[in-house]
């Protein structure tokens, strides 16, 4: 053999053992199943390493056989938990991960509290009522979940003046961290009284047990058992991740809607950096909630109750503030939305005015905010509230009229406010995004529907979310055309073809209250990423096809 078919030989020889070496970084596969069941479809799998912030699930199969990714699970202790509605985990769960695969087998156990399992949809399903009687609790979930509700023992004379109180807790509030408005509100007592009779039919006031049956969705199947979700725990109870979005590195950002901090990911390692925002308003309540890029790729914040916009320099890793000016900076003064994208055209920025129900501008050269009633013409009687934002290219502002069922327009070089209806009566619509084809996508709150606008035609096209009661917060046209939504009721991201009609509903590990949703449409398949607001972690989506 030559010199030169010997080294050829040899190199051949080491590339095979490199690819023979065992890696690890090893594999934990299995089955589970019941009693009842036998081998179960559906069944959310998790583990997590001890002492680690990150958690993985896998779903089971058709064939009850659940897979770890290859490479996810390095050796280590893990706890394992389950999510399968009507069932709870009898064992194994902990096992020891050491260098060579594992395979284990579940099982599970029918569950002695199905109610304290059951999502917030689930609750809406099962709760007797009208339609106009169960609106008011799509309020309550913002706070906490329905269970509370179902599980008190109040009467309807009780019930009174918890809901007064409940009242004047701000937007960002959540169980860890109670925050109360300064500004006085007033109540309707006529209401009050209305709600307060019907939560005391739903209860446990007058026995130990519901007067109703329980209700639950069906466990995933076929392609929604197709996942990978990971967990990322993060440090404080009282952290409750709003909006979030990764950066051009892969790191994620949140904003923290109790807390004034920006927060920044390492999804690699869990690792977390917070970056105090300055405050602005001493004893006002804290934290932020609309997160958005401006054209350099800077972040802003939207402060609530601080009363002002915050910009965050990448490079710098600064804070430059923008508080709001003059008398309209009062105890009511709140901004929940700001929308930058376009800021180099005309070096304008938008927000609202939530107290107020208008939208205002900002001029980043001199600091002041210029205020713009959109609905000044529009028949009195109606509520409204501008809400989710986005900006085309020449700054012009399209708006979600949250309070009612409308699309707005704001012209940026003339401040001319169009209104357009959407075809469902009393929608409200939420959250939205701009596409690069220029149509709104947005999610229609009330309505349980997805839904587009068409700017050049003035068109509408909406669609019914698969699943009654599940209220998308938010919706996000992916670089395929999927639509990807979420929100605090239903405990699971909706994957939805519009163009045929086709859906997936994957369900999440935990109970899961979730407002903006992002997809990184830089990998193959797509990955959906989201903040669980009341749970304090950051969530990430892998659909396996």
């Amino acid at each position: 053999m030559t010199r030169a078919r010997y080294a050829v030989a040899a190199i051949a020889l080491l590339f095979a053992c490199i690819q023979a070496a065992p890696s690890r970084a090893q594999t934990l596969t299995g089955t589970v199943g019941s009693a009842e069941e036998g081998a179960m479809e559906g069944v959310l799998v998790s583990a997590q390493k001890l002492g680690s912030p990150v958690t993985v699930t896998v779903v089971s199969d058709a064939q009850g056989r659940f897979r770890f990714p290859d490479g996810r699970l390095s050796p280590g202790h893990y706890a394992l938990r389950i999510r399968a509605t009507g069932y709870d985990l009898a064992g194994p769960k902990t096992i020891e991960l050491g260098d060579a695969p594992a395979d284990i087998a579940i099982k599970l156990t029918k569950t002695a509290d199905l109610a304290a399992q059951l999502t917030n949809t689930e609750w809406l399903m099962s709760m007797p009522g009208t339609a106009e009687e169960k609106r008011p609790l799509m309020e309550c979930m913002s706070c906490h979940t329905l269970q509370r509700i179902a599980s008190s023992t109040h009467t309807a004379e009780q019930f009174a003046p918890v809901l007064e109180r409940m009242a004047h807790y701000a937007n960002n509030t959540i169980q860890a961290r109670v925050q109360m408005r300064v500004a006085p509100v007033k109540i309707n007592t006529g209401v009050v009284a209305k709600l307060a009779a019907y939560l005391a039919t739903i209860n446990l006031s007058n026995g130990p047990l519901w007067n109703y049956d329980l209700h639950t969705l069906p466990r995933p199947k076929g392609r929604a058992t197709r996942v990978v979700i990971t967990e990322y725990d993060l440090p404080r109870q009282t952290i409750a991740p709003h909006d979030v979005r990764t950066d051009h590195d892969g790191n994620v950002w949140y904003s923290d809607f109790v807390e004034n901090f920006l927060g920044e990911l390492d999804p690699k390692t869990g690792g977390l950096e917070e970056f105090p925002i300055p405050v602005l308003k001493p004893g006002f309540p804290a934290g932020s909630l609309d997160l958005e890029p401006d054209a350099s790729g800077d972040l802003w914040l939207a402060m609530m109750f601080q009363a002002g916009l915050a910009r965050f320099d990448m490079k710098t890793r600064t804070f430059q503030l923008f508080p709001v000016d003059g008398v309209a900076n009062d105890d009511a003064m709140q901004q929940s939305m700001v929308m930058p994208r376009s800021d180099n055209v005309d070096g304008k920025v938008w927000t609202n005015d939530v107290a107020r129900h208008a939208i205002m501008r900002l001029d980043l050269k001199t600091g002041k905010y210029q205020r713009i009633d959109p609905f000044k013409f529009l028949p009195q009687g109606h509520p409204h509230a501008p809400y989710g934002m986005a900006a085309d290219a020449r700054n012009n502002l399209y708006f979600m009229d949250f309070g009612d069922e409308d699309i707005g327009r704001v012209d940026a070089d003339t401040g001319a406010a169009t209104i357009f209806p959407t075809p469902t009566p009393n929608s409200r619509p939420r959250r939205t995004m701009l596409d690069e084809h220029g149509r709104l996508w947005f999610a229609e709150f009330a309505a349980n529907k997805l839904a587009m606008f068409d700017p050049k035609t003035e068109a509408f096209k909406e669609w019914d979310a698969p699943t009654p009661y599940t209220y998308p917060y938010d919706v996000f046209c992916d670089k395929y055309g999927e639509l990807w939504s979420a929100g605090m009721a239903s405990d699971r991201v909706l994957r939805f073809d519009p163009q045929s009609g086709r859906s997936i509903e994957y369900l999440l590990p935990r109970p899961a209250n979730i407002r903006r949703v992002f997809v990184d449409n830089s990998t193959d398949p797509v990955t959906f990423w989201a903040g669980n607001n009341h749970g304090a972690e950051i969530l990430r989506l892998e659909p396996l096809d």
